[in-house]
Order: structure tokens, then C-alpha cells, then sequence
């Protein structure tokens, strides 16, 4: 036993002796393992790429949070992009829309609304450069606007818009492109003056059955039906009274003397009855009742199309 513990020291001592080499190998490996960690979570050029990608190898579902001081900003534009890239396989006609907030009066119709995703029949007309009338419309003290006049989202869906354009294209045996435009044209303008979209369809049906060039005796003309010599100094910041007949055009400055009559009305029925130039009177003709009844149409139309759509193969058929 004596003899032997000295031949287990020297084996041990020898043993120790050959791995050195291995441990050194080892520490250094991790060393530079380390400082490449360092290395990545501290780069990626200026647009945090390096530590999102340690985060997504480390915890994949809380990458965004844990690692971008605006994570949850970010993570909603993501699920938002997904879903219109979604919609966009499931509709080839849909179309995402993203514009932002005008900061001066000069910003174009499509930048004047919140920043929000809009799905159009006609994406085009998104791309018209016309100037933004948001710096008037954000005036009216959202308290002041009847709920009914407020946008319901019933228009948001592509189905619903078709619904309307297929409806308005029957009644007044309109050209199908024209309708599409003057339907999407609405919508962004409603999203800009923060206005009903359904309540604006219903208002240029009953003023002008969608035939832009509609000119009363009066002076009123465009799909709006809108006063123009009433109405020259809204319709400066457009180039002047000489495009008042102008879709884009008459639709923005309409919306907006609308959604004013009603904050200053104080309801619905009673703004509908200030456009029509009847304020001072003791009825207005029926016109706040045209208006409603069409309004009503359009919600029943697309409140049944969301809930009797046909399906084949997981694909909404039209009837």
C-alpha cells in the first residue's frame, strides 16, 4: 500500500500534465466564445439587428420585448402586416393603404389621416395628390360629433365595399370603375375627416345619385352637392373653385362642412337638416329622412353580408 501511493500521485500528476493542453483549449474556446456574445450583442450597425438576433436564438417569442425599447410599437406593426398580407392572398383586390398624420397644410389627402392600414376596391385613388383638410375637420371637438355620425368600421371590410359598389352600380347604372372609385375615394376621405363613411355613401346617393357633374339651380354641384360660391375660401386650398367638381375634390370639403353642421347642430338629424339649407325652417323636406333611410340600407346590406357568406373551400363565394 505504501509503494503504491506514490505510483497514484506520479499517474495523477501525469494525467494533470496531459490534459492541461485540453483545459487551456477549453477556456480559451469559451473565452472567445464570450467575447463573440459580447461582440453580437453589442453590434449590428447601428439598427439593433446584433442583440434581436441573440434574442432570437436565446427566447424567440420575447425577442421584440425584451430587446426594443419600442418592442410592443413594433410587435402590433408586425401582426398588423400579417394581417393585411393575409388579406392581400385571400383578395387580390385588397390593398394596404398606411398613411400618417398631416403636420402642415400643405401634407396630401394621403397623409392626413392616423396612422392606420385601409383595404380599398381601388387602391389607386390613394395615390392621388390632393391636400389634406384635416387641419379643419380636427378642429370640431370630438365630443361635440353625434355617435351615428362616427365611423362604425362597417366599411373597413373589402366584402362590405363590394356589397355597396354592387348595390350603387344597379341602382344608378353606373359604370362599375367609377363606383369603386368614388366608394374608396369615401372611405379615405371619412379615415381623414374621422367622419361615417356608410353616412357619406348615403348623403352623395340622396344629393347627387353618384354623377359627379350634378349642378342645381342654386349653385350646389359635385357628388356632395356642396354650395360652391357659399364655399370658395375651403375650396382655395385646392386650387380654387374651379376644381369643386372634382371627386377627391368636392367629397373632402363636403365632408367637412357635414361633419361640422352636426358638432354644431347637435345631432345627426339636425346637421343633415342644416346641409340641406334648411336650418332656419320648420322641416326639411324629408331630406334627413332620405338620408337615414339610405344610411340604413347600406348598414342592413353589410351587416347580412357578414353573416350570410357563402363558403367553398374556405373561399367566400359572391351571390
Amino acid at each position: 500500500m505504501q509503494n503504491a501511493q506514490p505510483t497514484m500521485l506520479t499517474a495523477n500528476e501525469l494525467l494533470a500534465h496531459a490534459m492541461a493542453p485540453v483545459y487551456r483549449v477549453i477556456n480559451g474556446v469559451l473565452a472567445v466564445t464570450v467575447f463573440m456574445v459580447v461582440g453580437l450583442w453589442l453590434s449590428g450597425n447601428g439598427t439593433n439587428a446584433g442583440p434581436f438576433d441573440l434574442a432570437r436564438i436565446l427566447v424567440p417569442d420575447e425577442a421584440r420585448h425584451m430587446f426594443w425599447s419600442n418592442g410592443f410599437g413594433m410587435l402590433n406593426q408586425y401582426k398588423d402586416s400579417n394581417e393585411v398580407a393575409a388579406a392581400q392572398v385571400a383578395d387580390t383586390e385588397i390593398a394596404a393603404v398606411i398613411y400618417s398624420k398631416a403636420k402642415a397644410q400643405t401634407a396630401t389627402g394621403l397623409a392626413s389621416a392616423k396612422q392606420q392600414t385601409v383595404a380599398l376596391l381601388m387602391p389607386s385613388v390613394a395615390q392621388m395628390q390632393v391636400k389634406s383638410i384635416s387641419h379643419l375637420s380636427d378642429r370640431i371637438p370630438a365630443s361635440k360629433m353625434d355617435p351615428q355620425a362616427l365611423d362604425s368600421n362597417l366599411m373597413g371590410s373589402i366584402q362590405n365595399q363590394r356589397a355597396v359598389a354592387d348595390f350603387f352600380e344597379k341602382k344608378y347604372s353606373l359604370d362599375r370603375a367609377k363606383i369603386e372609385e368614388y366608394v374608396s375615394n369615401t372611405i379615405l376621405i371619412a379615415k381623414e375627416v374621422n367622419i361615417d363613411p356608410v353616412l357619406l355613401l348615403a348623403v352623395i346617393s340622396v344629393e347627387s345619385n353618384f354623377n359627379p357633374n350634378t349642378k342645381s339651380h342654386a349653385g350646389a354641384e359635385g357628388l356632395m352637392q356642396v354650395m360652391t360660391s357659399v364655399h370658395k375660401d375651403k375650396y382655395a386650398i385646392f386650387g380654387g373653385t374651379s376644381e369643386a367638381a372634382k371627386p377627391e375634390v368636392n367629397i373632402r370639403v363636403g365632408a367637412y362642412i357635414l361633419k361640422y353642421l352636426i358638432a354644431t347642430a347637435g345631432s345627426l338629424r339636425n346637421g343633415l337638416k342644416y346641409y340641406v339649407g334648411a336650418a332656419n325652417a320648420d322641416d326639411d323636406g324629408g331630406y334627413a329622412d332620405k338620408v337615414m333611410a339610405e344610411r340604413n340600407r347600406l348598414i342592413g346590406l353589410c351587416q347580412n353580408r357578414s353573416s350570410n357568406r357563402l363558403t367553398l373551400n374556405g373561399k367566400d363565394l359572391r351571390s
